[in-house]
């Protein structure tokens, strides 16, 4: 008996070590918890902040710079606040909901953040679409650009992105096309932190539904902007490679300087050695280098972005166990991060809008003032024309005046041109 009341005793003693043992843990997992949550928290606020901030400065460098106010920037505009909502209006939402585990702003805008949530994607990646079309016409035909490309149909063009982004969206999920008939009988899902059921509002869709956004936000863009891109690259070789012919200096003329220059090769090649190949060193080279830099980094930051989570979208529209939620949530923030990556891409690294974004920064510093800079005067800077007789002329287009400006024997910088081809990329 005395030995079975010390087992006894010795299990209640373990039982109460295991328990103030269990105590003390829970504190340390709360903590990391905690610390996790508030890691997470701190992230999604800088991608938020760098999306809303990157926007807003893109949107109103077009607004307050006249140099910017030109036809091809209005795609530019129309990417800024699609990518601005995108910040506003879903990230911040997103990230509140994905923070807590829970739905806390009613069931009704649930539904209207989802639509939101389609509109704007998709109203972003077609404005991307525009704008590799935008400049495929800029480099192709840069003398009929003006004509072809006036305020009328870039507005145009415009609504329409913006009216498919939102028919795409707003219609069927205000139908309740959008939801999958497996899940439309049964109550919605609710999160238990155990104590208490909330509300939870997820991305459950249809498989129709699924197919046919993904095909008409992501997979006819996304194909229509490689193979533009990739024409749009090799126009811009053909481009840099016709105006090296043209630049070159003219060879002599006269027989006795063509008769002494073909006895000097003569000679050379009996006498001298063949010399060594060495590896190209004209800038030419340097501008094909940036060219291809700059289509990478524009295809590769938009299909990063976004491949994965479409892919997975309509993966959890067939199998909706097959994905975990972490896994989707963290492919969801991937494609919101686009919206951030934008405005660097395609602003920052233009001049123009990084001259107009140290005026807006600084305050003080000096302004570009009224004079007429040159993308006030066409909506491409020069066009070079060789004439038969030789001479070179330099065309600037504009959209005001019918007739072209052109200025003849003047000379053009290899340099100016060779950034005007990879600015126009």
């Amino acid at each position: 008996m005395m030995a079975s009341t010390r087992v006894k005793e010795r299990n209640v003693v373990q039982n109460d070590s295991n328990s103030t043992d269990d105590e003390e843990d829970l504190p340390e997992d709360d903590a990391l918890s905690l610390l996790s949550v508030l890691f997470v928290g701190f992230l999604l606020f800088v991608l938020i902040f760098l999306s809303v901030a990157g926007n807003v400065l893109v949107c109103v460098a077009i607004y307050t710079d006249r140099g910017l106010r030109r036809i091809g920037n209005l795609f530019l505009a129309s990417l800024a606040i699609a990518d601005l909502f995108v910040g506003c209006l879903v990230m911040t939402f997103a990230g509140v909901n994905d923070l807590l585990g829970y739905w806390m702003f009613g069931p009704r805008f649930c539904d209207t953040w989802i639509a939101f949530d389609v509109m704007c994607s998709t109203a972003s990646i077609l404005n991307l679409c525009a704008i590799s079309l935008d400049r495929y016409i800029h480099i192709k035909d840069p003398l009929r650009y003006g004509r072809w490309v006036t305020r009328r149909v870039a507005v145009a063009s415009i609504a329409i992105v913006w009216l498919l982004a939102a028919t795409v969206s707003f219609v069927p999920i205000s139908l309740g096309l959008h939801k999958s008939q497996e899940t439309n009988p049964n109550p919605p899902p609710t999160y238990n932190d155990g104590t208490q059921e909330y509300p939870t509002c997820a991305l459950d869709l249809s498989p129709t539904y699924a197919i046919v956004s993904s095909c008409i936000s992501f997979y006819v863009p996304c194909i229509v902007m490689i193979s533009i891109y990739c024409r749009l690259y090799c126009y811009a070789q053909k481009h840099v490679k016709s105006i090296r012919a043209v630049t070159k200096l003219p060879q002599p003329t006269s027989l006795g300087k063509s008769f002494r220059s073909k006895t000097l090769r003569k000679l050379q090649q009996t006498k001298a050695k063949p010399p060594a190949k060495t590896k190209p060193t004209s800038p030419y080279h340097v501008s094909d280098h940036k060219a291809a830099i700059t289509v990478g980094v524009i295809m590769g930051v938009f299909l990063i972005c976004w491949v994965p989570f479409f892919c997975v979208n309509i993966i959890a529209a067939f199998c909706k166990t097959c994905i975990p939620d972490r896994a989707f949530q963290v492919l969801t923030w991937l494609g919101y991060s686009n919206s951030a990556f934008n405005p660097i891409i395609y602003s920052i690294f233009n001049t123009e809008f990084r001259e107009a974004f140290k005026r807006i920064l600084t305050k003080g510093a000096r302004a570009r003032g009224n004079q007429p800079s040159t993308s006030e005067c066409g909506e491409f800077r020069s066009v070079i024309v060789q004439k038969r007789n030789g001479s070179i002329v330099e065309c600037n287009i504009s959209p005001r005046s019918s007739a072209d400006s052109c200025q003849v024997g003047q000379v053009v910088s290899r340099q100016q041109y060779r950034d005007t081809i990879v600015s126009s990329i």
